[in-house]
């Protein structure tokens, strides 16, 4: 399905969605859609709108002036890439709402689109809900180690410049990242008398989390987030409460320890300041913007899968859940019984069932 998404996005994004977004107005907040896979139209140049940025005095220039030129395939490529995130982060910081890359519109969104989703397709099998423990700990680690690589580049790109802000939100996202992993790990000391690889991912995602909205609060090297619930005997959905968690404390402890300084340096919204700094209304914003995300993708998400339930089946049957894979696709995500072929219950019998001594029928 992820694949299926992600190729059926680029597909329509070419074709109209592109053009609908950022050329000709049909109507209000609707453009004209047409394809954007003219030859002409994609090698030309696109000029970008020009930026520069200042140090907090206003006058001194940081950053020149720069009129970037490039290729229109290239911003095709880009906007389709960054269209969901920066689109809603503009609107926001235009509103008021300090989000810095994302901890709302990216993370929060994410994780009340995910439970909604989850509420119209039912729970896991009842055998699933049982034991479900981790299934690969090694590529768990591999894929958050790329991860915590990643996030840096992402929340250090974030002003588009390498400028004060770039270099404060790399040390900010790896300094509340450690903190965050160690003062999870301890609590899995603590609470479950030794310390656990996945409780330590658990904690790394929850600070990588929790630091987008908040590079803006001057204490933040010293904030750790705190866990965002107890955790079971075999964790296994990581994304799920470190998401939508992580991402409201963080949006909520930037309106109220949010340093007016830091806020100069690439907000839109002049005198930005948390409650602590003497701008009382700041923490408001926060939680309007906060309430807004989540009745928006809770009331969005619920139109979607109703739609789709009333064309396909959002649920497979029990019967096609309790066999797995092999119902839908005639595939085996881990064939380690056999050399890669599939399992035969008309042969083998069911699985987990003990093993039967065949039984020779050739006459003697």
């Amino acid at each position: 399905m992820v694949l299926y998404a992600f190729t059926a996005v680029w597909i329509c994004w070419v074709t109209w969605a592109y053009n609908m977004l950022f050329t000709d107005k049909l109507l209000p907040l609707w453009g004209k859609a047409r394809p954007s896979l003219n030859q002409g139209y994609l090698v030309g140049q696109a000029d970008l709108p020009a930026t520069a940025h200042y140090f907090a005095d206003g006058t001194t220039v940081e950053t020149a002036t720069v009129e970037p030129l490039y290729p229109m395939a290239t911003v095709v490529y880009f906007q389709c890439v960054f269209v969901a995130m920066t689109l809603i982060l503009v609107a926001g910081l235009l509103w008021g709402v300090i989000d810095y890359c994302g901890g709302y519109v990216i993370h929060l969104s994410a994780e009340f689109a995910g439970f909604t989703a989850a509420y119209w397709v039912g729970p896991r099998a009842h055998k699933d809900r049982e034991r479900l423990p981790p299934n690969n700990i090694l590529f768990t680690l591999t894929s958050t180690g790329l991860l915590w690589m990643r996030w840096a580049g992402f929340n250090g790109d974030g002003p588009y410049a390498a400028n004060i802000v770039a270099s404060m939100s790399v040390l900010n996202t790896n300094i509340c990242t450690a903190m965050s992993l160690i003062v999870w790990t301890c609590l899995d000391v603590v609470v479950f008398k030794k310390p656990s690889i996945v409780g330590a991912v658990e904690g790394m995602i929850t600070g990588l989390i929790y630091i987008m909205p908040t590079i803006v609060l001057r204490a933040c090297p010293g904030l750790g987030p705190p866990p965002v619930g107890p955790r079971p005997s075999h964790p296994v959905h990581l994304a799920g409460p470190a998401l939508g968690v992580a991402g409201l404390l963080g949006g909520q402890h930037t309106g109220l320890l949010a340093d007016p300084t830091l806020c100069a340096l690439f907000l839109p919204v002049s005198n930005s300041r948390g409650a602590f700094y003497g701008g009382g209304t700041q923490l408001g914003k926060q939680l309007a913007g906060a309430l807004f995300i989540i009745g928006w993708n809770v009331a969005v998400t619920s139109i979607i899968c109703v739609a789709i339930n009333a064309v396909v089946l959002l649920r497979m049957t029990e019967d096609k859940l309790e066999v797995g894979d092999d119902a839908v696709h005639g595939e085996e995500v881990y064939a380690l019984w056999g050399d890669g072929e599939l399992y035969d219950v008309r042969e083998h019998g069911p699985r987990g069932a003990p093993a039967v001594a065949p039984v020779c029928t050739t006459p003697n």
